[in-house]
């Protein structure tokens, strides 16, 4: 008999019944739903709402319940639908009548959504470890190639000198915007619905203050309805996903790129790399190429999320049951995600010769050479346009600037002297840019510096 079939007549149709449980998969929530039940008790009690011997009997009897799913000893039945009638129900087969009094001034409602925020508060912590653990990584490879030169890119296009140091660094930039996002998350998911009951409160004396701070929340949620109702924390945790997984899929995709025949920057590890079934030279970037693949799995799970709470009146709506599998699967996906990137990217070898090779064709030290003839005098639109000038002079005798005469320079501006091949330099293109956030070394330094900062800060937090 189901907990809530007081009014009913008949029993639940067998295609309703599973069609309507929600144990398959909100079973995770065990742990979670036990450390609400034994705060609300625990508040129960000492409220004098129901007396100190029974709150005492279901705290010990929730006590042995968490143990025994932990050893694997309890198998959750469909027919109690969710994962918090299913503990009710073995907690009252373990301990009578007192395990009766548990759901006093409160929903499944309210109860869901606080199993829910203290499940997410409790992944993004370890997500956010996991996302440090990344950074530091791509930290240790950049201190290893703060002078490794090749080129920067725009429209895929080879455009002027940088660092492979300071190319690291740009997605460890990106990432920390993705750890402060998910301590925005916490921070604004931080509230305890627990006490706003079903929608409307409680007539009994309860002490939401208390319930939220000995579940380690901030504060109670101020109105019921929003508390019942509101799933704004999972969409914000699934839009953070979605972004660190836009980061995730954009670094897949360079190192893609990077470990090309075509480019050749860098080599995977083999144990992070896979073969053919059929062509015996193939070694291919699986790793990288699945990262890409799954972060539209999680881009779904954000529109499908968006999409059943765009038109739900308030409060609770049987469509909020929507809300659980796509973020288990995001959270399951990131998790997997993160620590193989890691992986794959502290293994991976590094082929600086062929990035300065690829540094020295295209012309990417010709905003070099146009600063040059600015810095003797020439209006800069000037010089772009007589270096534009030098450009097809040397695509047409297949030469690139730093091989033209000195002759052939001044036949385009007598501005030209022997000091401009140190200007053209590719190791002083890059290291000449020292302007904040540039490439030069003591600024990829100073970026290593204050990442490494920033991780240390929230180590162990």
């Amino acid at each position: 008999m189901k907990l809530w079939s007081g009014r009913f007549r008949k029993e639940t149709d067998a295609l309703v019944n599973d069609f309507n449980s929600s144990i398959s998969f909100d079973a995770r929530l065990y742990r979670e739903d036990i450390e609400g039940s034994i705060a609300h008790a625990q508040m129960l009690e000492k409220q004098g709402i129901i007396p100190p011997e029974d709150a005492a009997q279901i705290v010990a009897g929730l006590e042995g319940i968490l143990e025994d799913v932990e050893a694997g000893n309890i198998t959750f039945s469909a027919d109690n639908e969710d994962i918090h009638m299913n503990i009710e129900t073995i907690l009252t087969e373990r301990i009578g009548a007192a395990g009766k009094r548990l759901h006093t001034a409160r929903s499944r409602n309210d109860q869901v959504a606080v199993d829910f925020r203290l499940y997410l508060k409790r992944q993004i912590g370890d997500i956010r470890a996991e996302l440090l653990h990344l950074q530091q990584v791509l930290l240790d490879q950049a201190k290893a190639h703060t002078e490794t030169v090749m080129p920067g890119y725009t429209h895929l296009q080879r455009a002027q000198p940088i660092t492979f140091a300071q190319y690291l660094l740009a997605y460890a930039h990106m990432f920390c915007r993705d750890v402060t996002r998910m301590e925005d998350c916490i921070a604004r998911m931080d509230e305890c619905p627990l006490g706003s009951g079903a929608l409307a409160g409680t007539t009994y004396p309860i002490d939401r203050a208390a319930t939220a701070a000995a579940l380690g929340f901030a504060r109670p949620m101020g109105n019921s309805l929003d508390g019942v109702s509101d799933r704004d924390y999972a969409i914000e945790f699934l839009s953070g996903m979605s972004i660190l997984m836009m980061h995730l899929s954009r670094l897949a995709e360079e190192t893609i790129l990077w470990c090309s025949w075509e480019f050749q920057f860098i080599t995977l590890d083999d144990a992070y790399s896979t073969g053919s079934s059929i062509m015996p030279q193939k070694k291919n970037p699986d790793v990288a190429e699945l990262v890409r693949g799954k972060t539209g799995r999680v881009y779904g799970a954000l529109m499908g999320l968006l999409t059943t709470m765009k038109s739900l009146p308030l409060t609770y709506n049987k469509d909020m049951q929507e809300d659980k599998e796509p973020v288990f699967d995001t959270v399951d996906t990131v998790k997997m995600c993160l620590p193989v990137f890691a992986g794959m990217l502290e293994t991976m070898t590094v082929r600086p010769d062929k990035m300065r090779a690829a540094a020295n064709r295209g012309f990417i030290n010709a905003t070099d050479c146009a600063d040059y003839l600015t810095k003797k005098g020439m209006p800069f639109r000037d010089a772009y346009t007589a270096v534009g000038n030098l450009v097809y002079y040397c695509q047409e005798r297949d030469k690139t600037l730093e091989e033209l005469s000195l002759d052939e320079l001044k036949d385009i501006s007598p501005l030209f002297e022997e000091d401009v091949y140190g200007a053209l330099s590719m190791e002083n293109c890059a290291m000449s840019r020292a302007s904040f956030g540039g490439p030069a070394k003591a600024e990829t330094e100073r970026q290593i510096a204050a990442i490494e900062a920033f991780i240390q800060t929230r180590e162990g937090a």
